[in-house]
């Protein structure tokens, strides 16, 4: 097997899965005229792989049929059927620590808005996988600065779809101004979420503070597995919105996802939160989440 390659900084997959075949990389194509590549109808999970263990498996593929079902796409196959997909592809691209991605589209047919009468229409299946640089993800350990932007995106963020395009846009904005993510914030000025990520606070009072889930946000299986530790370490948990202002005020700040795990947020636009320095409750949490997630063997 050839020796993997990096591509701006990343580490790319060797192997792809299609439509039920394994692809290299240079190789794995879908359809030109797939309504993922041409309407972002399409929905995705990205799963943590850690010391060849799946973390949270069940919890992500929950999201996954829930996403599909949301938009009425057919489940492309069994719950059995992913287990094996997921885990030949893992192997093939030798992942020990990384991730894993699915991705579901609607299918390909001649170019319409109109999809309904496409009885015959295939859901489109890729996954991947690749190993996640340790040093970096390590980095993120000792704090990240983010940039506040408005939420310019659609009014059903709680599916995990393909149409990132304003996450994208937000988060190059914030690595202009030295950011790794971005707080998105809604008309009425409170924080939505990250741009790839879920936004936590813990106030003065020491409580740890989280948009309630609905469709403004998604629910992230990293927030909710985070949930399970907080109610173990008998901490307290308050869901409600909060505005940026309050953050950079906050004892501390910090986000959460599949890729982030819980990484101290230590600057909110120009304002240092706390000591700007990452805080001793989410470095904790950091280091005990894997203790309560799910972890399956590859």
């Amino acid at each position: 097997m050839a020796p993997a390659r990096r591509c701006g900084g990343l580490e790319m997959a060797r192997v792809v899965y299609v439509n039920g075949q394994y692809q290299p990389w240079d190789y794995a194509r879908v359809h030109a005229e797939d309504r993922g590549f041409q309407f972002g109808d399409a929905v995705y999970e990205v799963c943590e792989v850690r010391n060849g263990h799946l973390i949270d498996e069940t919890r992500h593929m929950d999201r996954l049929e829930r996403s599909l079902g949301e938009l009425g796409i057919p489940l492309p196959m069994s719950r059995g059927a992913w287990k094996r997909v997921m885990r030949e592809t893992i192997r093939r691209n030798r992942v020990t620590d990384g991730m894993v991605y699915l991705q579901v589209s609607r299918g390909a047919r001649p170019r319409d808005f109109i999809f309904s009468d496409a009885i015959d229409m295939m859901p489109t299946v890729v996954c991947l996988s690749r190993p996640v640089n340790r040093a970096k993800r390590d980095a993120a350990a000792q704090g990240i600065a983010v940039k506040s932007m408005p939420d310019i995106r659609w009014g059903r963020c709680d599916i995990k779809t393909v149409m990132l395009l304003a996450s994208s846009l937000a988060k190059e904005a914030a690595k202009a101004e030295g950011g790794k993510e971005a707080w998105l914030v809604d008309e009425k000025g409170f924080v939505t979420e990250g741009a790839s990520s879920n936004a936590w606070i813990i106030d003065k009072d020491g409580r740890l503070v989280t948009r309630p889930t609905n469709n403004e946000i998604l629910r992230g299986v990293t927030r909710t597995t985070l949930i399970d530790l907080l109610k173990k370490e008998g901490l307290e948990l308050v869901e409600r919105a909060f505005t940026i202002e309050e953050a950079k005020k906050a004892r501390e700040a910090f986000v959460t996802s599949a890729g982030a795990i819980v990484t101290p947020v230590i600057k909110i636009d120009e304002t240092p939160v706390g000591n700007g320095a990452p805080g001793i409750t989410a470095s904790r949490l950091r280091e005990l989440f894997h203790t309560v997630a799910e972890c399956a063997a590859k």
